[in-house]
């Protein structure tokens, strides 16, 4: 006889954990993604139904959507940065004294602000050159930069995540040390 799901205990990695309290709430990023991910639903829900009773879609609902995904997935990185829910790998992570962890740690934040801040610069200029060429979308014809603009914006956003997480494990290490 096996025991009903919701009374088998989780293993101490599957439980959900509390967030660590930041300066910026975490419900940003949570409400954002509930946002997207509604409208996702929608924009796909009234074009299946609009294809179904007239055999003729929405010419918008394909780029917007696409332009949503790659929103949804800024916002769920940005997350996981604040959360340090990003990609590692545990074997060196997770391996050696308590210090080598904290710096390792630091030093993955400190590289992903680094990278995320030149994701900014560069997204700028790109941005900038939409603006200036008059660059339009392919599906529609609005101004591209009314899609690449929130990419400078988001990524400025993760490495300010990042930023504040080396913060909170350098203040981690201070309050444990001798």
């Amino acid at each position: 006889m096996s025991l009903p799901p919701e009374s088998v205990p989780l293993p101490d990695d599957a439980s959900p954990a509390s967030d660590e309290p930041t300066r910026v709430p975490l419900a940003i990023e949570d409400w954002a993604t509930v946002i997207v991910m509604a409208l996702l639903a929608l924009i796909t829900f009234a074009n299946v139904l609009v294809r179904y009773f007239t055999n003729s879609s929405f010419a918008w609902t394909e780029e917007f959507s696409v332009f949503l995904m790659i929103v949804l997935a800024l916002v769920g990185g940005s997350a996981a940065v604040a959360r340090d829910r990003h990609i590692r790998i545990e074997y060196f992570a997770e391996a050696g004294s308590m210090a080598r962890r904290r710096t390792l740690a630091r030093f993955g934040a400190l590289m992903v602000a680094a990278l995320f801040l030149l994701l900014t610069v560069t997204s700028v200029r790109m941005v900038w050159d939409d603006f200036r060429f008059g660059e339009t979308s392919p599906g529609i014809g609005v101004p591209q930069w009314w899609y690449s603009i929130w990419l400078p914006v988001v990524a400025l956003g993760i490495a300010l995540r990042a930023l504040g997480l080396f913060v909170r494990r350098g203040r981690a290490a201070a309050d444990t040390a001798p």
